[in-house]
């Protein structure tokens, strides 16, 4: 089979359905993305937790950009994605020895623990306890579901199926608005409301973690082979799946004796793994720093430093979410037929322009003793928030996971989705501890420092991004002595196993 070309086999009702039953895990990551920044202006919330950003929030003198510079405050956020990057090197571990399947029962657990530790929660120390929990399970989530859609995938609608996880996750991001819109309005423990409904995503993700099938790859990987192929027959519609098989297998032998902990050594030291380090590391970084975060985080805050009441905030963030959704929807019919490239630099233009426009309002209209947008200008402010988050959602936001899932050679992909996910992470709790500091100290030039990235990214995405659209998974590796730039860094590929 040449390069590039994808196997003959049916796309399957059963493929679909497993791929949407294991998607599920994007919702849990979509709701918690949002529901912090959502109870954090909650006053029930605030008085009792943070009786000094309460306080500021409530003084009418403050000035609007530094209310809730708070690192205490910004911890409760950021807490989650701390605990994430540290857990997916372990869930990089259980993925590989144990399979990706138990990687998301462990996923479900930890969010189950970590949803009523913080329902419960009396002090600021079980509220962040229970949001640590909740990062455990986001970085063995987050670690095993875009391998599992990757592996599972045929190649020809992998990136469509693959991105489901982000559009459960725009789901998550759009119940999450929503939830906390009705929640605000029950005194005194509307956010415990907020913050328990987290149980259902949770409880979701473990029961379809114990029915899923395990990938053809994992089971390959752990000498299953008899039960890979009967896997691979049944999400492939068909008995005929000797090639895709034998490629499969060659891959995993040739790779034999490789530890987990060998495959971030071989990773980051091996030189045919040059350009799948750049990808990995810097997509994800790029997905943080291009600014999503910090409005899924921190939209409440933004629209009130419009001049919108909470009510009007939260309302505002149902739309944004709702925008981010149909994008991320629309994105998994086009991301096959388009490219992933296409995509992006579509996207990147989109949001470099509209917090350009973000920037430029508050810059002009938000000065001085001004404590409210001019109404045309906040609607304006509303647009252009919506504009980004279809420019990301429909871009950058899935693409991030897709193309570090799908982009790794077998014996490195465990530990390389992990390096995605801890860069992710890192980057995500970063924009989290220190975005509302960088409000108060930058004010409206943050939107620029942001849009900047999105800039960034499109010259990276021309110069040195390959195109991985139908490219089955074994032969990923084929990409880079294709690409103009990667062909002289990595190097010749891998000799075939002589045994077989």
């Amino acid at each position: 089979m040449a390069a590039g070309e994808a196997p003959k086999a049916r796309i399957t009702a059963y493929v679909v359905f497993t791929c949407l039953m294991a998607g599920s895990g994007g919702l849990m990551y979509g709701y918690d993305l949002v529901i912090a920044g959502g109870i954090s202006i909650m006053d029930d919330f605030l008085s009792k937790f943070y009786p000094n950003v309460y306080i500021l929030k409530k003084n009418a003198k403050e000035d609007n950009y530094c209310k809730y510079n708070n690192q205490v405050f910004q911890l409760f956020s950021s807490s989650l994605y701390l605990a994430a990057l540290i857990a997916t090197f372990f869930a990089s571990v259980v993925s590989k020895r144990l399979g990706r399947k138990v990687s998301m029962l462990c996923a479900g657990i930890f969010y189950i623990f970590g949803t009523a530790i913080g329902t419960a929660a009396q002090n600021v120390a079980m509220l962040i306890f229970g949001r640590v929990l909740l990062g455990c399970g986001l970085g063995f989530a987050n670690q095993a579901v875009p391998v599992y859609l990757s592996e599972i995938a045929p190649p020809r609608i992998r990136g469509g199926l693959n991105m489901l996880f982000v559009v459960y996750t725009s789901i998550g991001i759009l119940s999450g608005n929503i939830v906390n819109y009705f929640a605000a309005k029950v005194h005194p423990w509307g956010w415990r409301l907020s913050l328990g409904i987290a149980g259902i995503p949770a409880l979701l993700l473990t029961l379809f973690s114990l029915i899923l099938v395990e990938t053809p790859s994992s089971l390959i990987e752990r000498g299953k082979h008899d039960q890979a192929r009967d896997v691979l027959q049944r999400i492939r519609g068909t008995t005929e799946v000797s090639a895709e098989f034998d490629e499969l297998l060659d891959d995993s032998q040739r790779l034999q004796g490789s530890s987990n902990w060998e495959g971030f050594r071989e990773f980051f030291c091996e030189r045919r793994h040059r350009g799948e380090v750049v990808v990995v590391c810097l997509i994800p970084f790029f997905q943080q720093v291009a600014g999503n975060d910090a409005i899924l985080f921190y939209g409440a805050f933004l629209f009130k430093l419009a001049g919108f009441g909470d009510d009007a905030s939260l309302y505002s963030a149902i739309i944004t979410g709702g925008c981010t959704f149909l994008a991320c929807s629309a994105s998994t019919l086009f991301v096959d037929k388009v490219g992933r490239r296409r995509l992006l630099l579509f996207g990147c233009a989109l949001m470099a322009s509209s917090l350009a426009v973000v920037g430029s309002i508050f810059a002009a209209k938000l000065r001085g003793d001004v404590k409210k947008l001019p109404t045309a200008e906040s609607v304006t402010e509303v647009v252009m928030v919506c504009v980004f988050v279809i420019g990301f959602g429909a871009s950058l936001g899935p693409l991030a996971w897709l193309i570090p899932s799908e982009i790794l050679s077998q014996d490195v992909r465990s530990a390389g989705q992990s390096i995605a996910v801890f860069v992710n992470m890192l980057f995500k709790f970063i924009i989290a501890q220190t975005f509302l500091s960088m409000l108060c100290a930058f004010k409206f030039g943050v939107f620029f420092f942001l849009a900047g990235w999105s800039v960034v990214l499109a010259m990276f995405t021309i110069l040195f991004l390959p195109e991985t659209k139908h490219v089955p998974i074994y032969k990923m590796e084929t990409l880079w002595q294709d690409h103009w730039f990667w062909k002289q860094i990595v190097g010749p590929p891998l000799p075939p196993n002589p045994i077989l």
